[in-house]
């Protein structure tokens, strides 16, 4: 399951998002560093509303919406990499997400400690960028002594990987931010082989307070601006504001976004950022049994679609029948999908769209 981890520094608002996005309280918000030690996780289904308009028309009681899975790491501090706070501890359970989604303090509140004692959003993302990157050298230099025996002795794995580990190395202490770009179509399952922090795409989440939801404000401006520089995405958030909407009926929570400027949660637009930061898409298989979204890469082809069902769909792949989600909800039905020639029949080479209904044909 796809896993992104909620970073940020002490008192930024990470636990009561968390809190928020899972619709729990586990995770404890208290006005102190530290006050999450374990990381807490919680499993999200990712809104789509496709699935119940489908639901309606398939006529089946049962809907499975695909889910992100969302770790709250304790807040990092300076010196982190060097073991401040608990700084091994959370490095290592960043190491283990897909994503980062890095909470930035965009508000004033004077009851709220800045662990810093000021509100700088970019200083704040420095002090997290600069220990993510400090503890991937570390880890660098570790993994450089260990092939160094392979390496004199001109094997040749070895000898790519020690290039890769210069260049990424390079990078960092120039203090600059890296994506595969930089890197061979060779080099890159090394550099994904490594699983460095520095290399995860980043979602900065500017947590302001209900007035600045619908426009933002100066500090979301420049964290903005930072972000197109970096590659990274941008969700505006009121944590205080997502923590109010578990309480909701679905139409008050519509109904309050709409008073406060916006159609969305930040929550929902935080997870299709996750999503399209990560270049994932959702297939839709519907009958009687159920209605379902799968999550792929985009650019994935029919069998690889297929096998994300089951390896065995893959692997005695024949056909796919496909309707666009946009054809089935004007015919209505399979049936009439099929008899006003909107489903076809693809092949190994079909490119899978998002929101294609599919049904496969496979050997066994």
């Amino acid at each position: 399951m796809l896993q992104a981890g909620i970073v940020g520094l002490p008192n930024v608002g990470k636990s009561t998002l968390f809190n928020a996005i899972t619709s729990t309280a586990k995770a404890e918000s208290a006005n102190y560093p530290f006050c999450t030690i374990e990381p807490n996780v919680g499993v999200v289904t990712v809104p789509d509303e496709r699935l119940y308009k489908l639901q309606d028309l398939v006529k089946t009681q049962t809907v499975i919406p695909t889910a992100i899975e969302f770790v709250d790491i304790a807040g990092l501090v300076k010196g982190a990499s060097k073991g401040e706070g608990l700084g091994n501890q959370f490095l290592h359970n960043i190491r283990e997400v897909d994503a980062i989604i890095q909470v930035v303090r965009c508000f004033d509140d004077e009851n709220t400690i800045h662990v810093a004692g000021k509100i700088d959003p970019l200083d704040d993302i420095e002090v997290i960028n600069t220990e993510l990157a400090l503890a991937d050298l570390t880890s660098i230099e570790k993994r450089k002594a260990r092939i160094l025996k392979q390496v004199k002795a001109k094997e040749k794995e070895a000898l790519l990987e020690d290039t890769v580990l210069d260049k990424i190395q390079n990078l960092l202490e120039a203090g600059t931010f890296f994506s595969m770009s930089n890197f061979t179509e060779e080099e890159i399952p090394v550099v994904k082989g490594l699983h460095l922090l520095c290399s995860k795409p980043v979602i900065y989440a500017a947590n302001v307070s209900e007035n600045d939801l619908a426009t933002g404000n100066d500090y979301v401006t420049r964290v903005q601006e930072y972000a197109k520089k970096h590659g990274a995405g941008v969700v505006i958030i009121s944590a205080q504001i997502e923590s109010e909407l578990i309480e909701l009926s679905a139409e008050e929570k519509k109904e309050y976004l709409s008073d406060l400027g916006v159609e969305s949660s930040g929550v929902e637009r935080m997870i299709k950022e996750v999503y399209d930061l990560l270049g994932l898409r959702t297939y839709i298989t519907a009958g009687e049994k159920e209605v379902r979204a799968w999550t792929i890469h985009t650019g994935d082809k029919a069998p690889a679609a297929a096998g994300v069902i089951h390896t065995d769909f893959e692997k005695g792949f024949i056909k796919a029948e496909v309707i666009s989600y946009d054809d089935f909800i004007k015919c209505g039905s399979h049936t009439k999908a099929k008899e006003a020639g909107k489903a076809r029949l693809e092949g190994k080479e079909y490119v899978v769209q998002d929101g294609d209904i599919m049904t496969f044909r496979f050997n066994n």
